[in-house]
């Protein structure tokens, strides 16, 4: 527990800097996030950290089962209700489309393939933003030890499979940091 908590502020250090260094512009960007499940990293201090640099937040929700997620406006003291698999969502209020889209992350590869958890809802949304012509920067967050190395020799991804432009763990960015957008 307490190396998930220190890999957790590790991550957040990462992220805060990032933003905080690679943010120009004035004009707010609309950031996709997630609200962590016990097992995932808790960013939820980069996501206050945003509130206060005046972007906008969002965070998923299972608007249909087998669908693409939706992704509705966050704030700090706004009511969130349990949905589909214990995960926190906000209200249901406009879907809006993200810029930036921090991706929970159960495994990865060198070159940033994501494992998830077997839903598909990360895939199908990818797929479905790509096609509608969105290219949000996609950024998965994960644990050190998510890394598909000598272990699984065999994992390759399958044509359903979105790719992601970085991965993000406590040791730093895989396979590089990514150019903030705009």
């Amino acid at each position: 527990m307490a190396e998930r908590a220190r890999q957790s502020r590790l991550l957040c250090e990462q992220l805060q800097q990032w933003l905080t260094h690679s943010r120009k512009e004035s004009t707010p960007l609309t950031i996709a996030a997630f609200w962590p499940l016990a097992e995932e990293p808790d960013i939820t201090p980069v996501l206050h950290q945003l509130i206060a640099l005046n972007q906008i937040v969002v965070l998923p929700v299972v608007a249909t089962r087998h669908a693409p997620l939706e992704f509705h406006r966050w704030m700090p003291d706004a009511p969130m209700t349990a949905g589909n698999f214990g995960v926190m969502e906000p209200a249901r209020t406009q879907a809006l489309q993200p810029d930036i889209l921090f991706v929970p992350t159960l495994g990865y590869t060198s070159r940033a393939d994501r494992l998830g958890y077997g839903g598909g809802y990360y895939d199908r949304t990818l797929a479905a933003m790509h096609q509608h012509g969105a290219r949000p920067l996609t950024i998965g967050i994960a644990w050190s030890e998510g890394l598909l190395t000598h272990q699984y020799p065999d994992y390759l991804p399958q044509g359903h499979d979105m790719p992601l432009n970085a991965v993000l763990n406590a040791q730093g960015w895989v396979p590089a940091q990514p150019d903030f957008p705009g």
